[in-house]
């Protein structure tokens, strides 16, 4: 049997196939992984990556994935000052600015930063975008198998009435293990049969705070729940599919409720459309018409051309979780006519980021991140519209070629910037 040659795999299929009946090394040791490196037979510029900052990162570490990163800019936005209201948590904008920023795009997709950059010319050469943070929360979504409807609707009684109780509770425990960032906000009950669908819904600060209010949750449900509640379910399930964790849902693209939910809009001049995106106001209606119609018959949540692409990329180079790109690529986008142009919004239902804690802590997320003011505690906002504007960049830009005659600018930049032919 010939050895596999393509790419930087040097070894024969059969010893391939052969190490899986071997333990295979797990730890993050030099050792395990150097040896995990040698198993497969890789080289080059592979192994000749410091690792070590990545340890921590995930397991089984053997070596690291390299994405070229564009500066895109400037985008011009007006940016919303949040700050939390206790103890309910509602987000209340305490002032204004302005600002130019130059965004951080990780991708190897041939057009996207061209396109980016001519919406956002675009939107600066019109006055510039316009952002709003309306909402922040993220949920688990815990369910209690009860022995009967009975004690399933007690079961909602009792946590529906309990709610400032067990925000104490959970601010008073002593557990380490227990976040203290992560704080809840209100309890939602679903009674399904004997199921007591529970959302429990908290702010995390400036971190995205999944892991910290699964800790929480956890805490409720297996303390306090099987402790304090008037019935004692027979199970407690942490996570029970009717949240928006990685999982794209109507409930959260109409409600928001996991993530940030954050608005954009810009109002394009004429001239702009014309000169700067090469079509017209009457183009991109037509455009928007057929395409909210052909998402209407298709039945797709989002109504929006191509949010992911710029949340990913943006995602990549600034060490937020890729997993959770589906869920904050939901968007609702609109075009409407207005005096002298065309006015373009966006809502982002549950953009889920951090500033702190995870893969922003490595040295080139945290970079991208000091380079947009976005480092660090109290910038979670700020990062959020900035996000918000840039993913509105885009839609504008790539709506335009879409909407020119026979869509002929979308066919020549994905033709003359598409890679392979």
């Amino acid at each position: 049997m010939k050895p596999v040659t393509r790419g930087i795999l040097r070894l024969p299929v059969r010893k391939l196939s052969s190490m899986n009946a071997k333990r295979w090394p797990r730890k993050n040791d030099a050792a395990s992984i150097r040896s995990r490196q040698e198993a497969l037979g890789l080289d080059g510029d592979v192994t000749a990556i410091d690792l070590s900052p990545f340890a921590s990162a995930n397991e089984m570490l053997t070596g690291a994935a390299v994405i070229p990163v564009s500066v895109v800019g400037p985008l011009v936005v007006e940016l919303g000052e949040y700050e939390l209201e206790e103890p309910f948590g509602r987000v209340a904008e305490s002032g204004r600015t302005r600002d130019e920023v130059y965004v951080p795009l990780a991708h190897t997709e041939g057009g996207l930063s061209a396109s980016l950059y001519r919406g956002a010319r675009a939107a600066a050469e019109s006055g510039g975008f316009r952002t709003w943070v309306v909402r922040d929360r993220m949920t688990r979504a815990s369910c209690f198998v009860c022995a009967s409807t009975e004690e399933a609707v007690q079961l909602a009684r009792f946590l529906d009435a309990h709610v400032a109780e067990m925000r104490r509770w959970l601010a008073e425990r002593p557990d380490e293990w227990i976040s203290r960032r992560a704080k809840l906000r209100e309890v939602e009950t679903h009674v399904v049969g004997s199921m007591c669908h529970v959302m429990w819904a908290f702010t995390t600060g400036d971190a995205c705070g999944p892991n910290m209010m699964t800790r929480n949750a956890y805490a409720l449900n297996m303390r306090y729940v099987m402790e304090y509640a008037p019935v004692k379910p027979a199970r407690a399930i942490l996570e029970a599919n009717m949240g928006g964790d990685k999982k794209p849902s109507h409930r959260y693209f109409e409600r928001g409720g996991h993530g940030k939910t954050v608005l954009a809009e810009a109002t394009l001049t004429e001239d702009a459309v014309r000169r700067v995106l090469r079509t017209t106001v009457d183009d991109l209606l037509e455009l928007s018409f057929a395409g909210t119609h052909g998402a209407v018959a298709s039945g797709m949540q989002s109504v929006a051309f191509t949010p992911a692409s710029a949340i990913a990329a943006i995602f990549a180079a600034t060490g937020q979780d890729l997993g959770m790109v589906g869920t904050s690529s939901m968007a609702h986008g609109t075009g409407r006519r207005v005096g002298g142009g065309i006015h373009c919004a966006l809502r982002l239902p549950g953009l889920e980021v951090g500033t702190v804690g995870g893969g922003t802590s490595f040295p080139y997320a945290h970079a991208w991140l000091e380079s947009i003011g976005c480092a660090g505690a109290g910038k979670v906002y700020r990062f959020a519209q900035i996000v918000a504007a840039a993913t509105l960049a885009l839609e504008i830009s790539a709506s335009a070629a879409m909407a020119t005659a026979g869509s002929e600018n979308f066919f020549k930049a994905h033709h003359e910037r598409g890679g392979l032919r």
